[in-house]
């Protein structure tokens, strides 16, 4: 198949595990997000998503087509929408989409952003690229998630999960990591000891198997800020994450990562 190009039109498209709409959600696109097409079937498209790669299988009526010099376009680092509740845009016909914090706004320009052919008002102040990580806003933009319920392979206000939440916020502030907690890990510096851990450093806990299966934000060395049911923040120590609620660890610490 020749290389076929799309972008996310709706606000929050799952990424499924298979070509079914009872298939696993494994993440999600948001808006303005672009993607290879690797596969097509009659309903289901196979995408891999150009921001970190991921890919899985999306209902193809969620997508527009691009070209590849579109596509190619909507590389680089873009306008987003910022962390706030309503991120409104307006279409050609009037009609509105309400659009989740770290939306792509491809192509923005004074005060339109365009999905391939289409245009759209921009009916707020959209979050600028950066030209280097902004490491110090990351506990602010976190912050933002606070209560946020946990869905697996959610990546909005409305639903997150805990390596979403660290994606998410990292792209907010002009940090590009992977998608999940066991990739992430696998990036960044290593901190030595919890002691030396600083705000915005990333968290990784595993299982009795040591594989990694938990990522949170350190918002200094003995509090993290994660999603557990809830986006929540709770205290840390050598052992791994305590809930006070439950009255035990709940997470075990693995490693300690720095970005930026």
């Amino acid at each position: 198949m020749e290389p076929q190009y799309g972008i996310c039109r709706v606000a929050v498209s799952p990424i499924r595990a298979d070509q079914s709409d009872k298939a696993e959600i494994m993440s999600q696109l948001l808006f303005g997000d672009h993607v290879e097409i690797i596969e097509k079937t009659d309903k289901w498209w196979k995408i891999r998503n150009a921001y970190d790669n991921y890919e899985g299988w999306l209902d193809f009526k969620q997508l527009s087509n691009l070209t590849a010099e579109q596509y190619s376009k909507c590389n680089g680092k873009t306008f987003l929408a910022p962390a706030q509740v309503v991120n409104e845009i307006i279409a050609a016909d009037g009609s509105k989409y309400y659009v989740p914090a770290g939306s792509n706004l491809p192509l923005y320009s004074n005060g339109y952003c365009y999905l391939g052919d289409e245009r759209f008002e921009v009916g707020f102040i959209p979050k600028q690229p950066s030209s280097a990580p902004e490491i110090d806003k990351v506990v602010d933009t976190a912050m933002f998630f606070k209560n946020a319920p946990y869905l697996w392979g959610g990546k909005t206000l409305f639903g997150i999960d805990c390596s979403g939440l660290s994606q998410v916020v990292f792209k907010l502030n002009g940090i590009n990591i992977l998608r999940d907690a066991r990739q992430q890990g696998e990036q960044g510096t290593t901190v030595d000891f919890l002691p030396e851990a600083k705000a915005g450093d990333l968290a990784f806990f595993d299982n009795d198997e040591g594989r990694i299966i938990h990522v949170g934000i350190m918002l200094n060395a003995s509090e993290i800020i994660h999603a557990s049911g809830r986006v929540r923040i709770d205290p840390i120590d050598n052992q791994g994450i305590y809930n006070a609620e439950l009255g035990r660890y709940t997470h075990k610490l693995r490693i300690i990562k720095r970005f930026g």
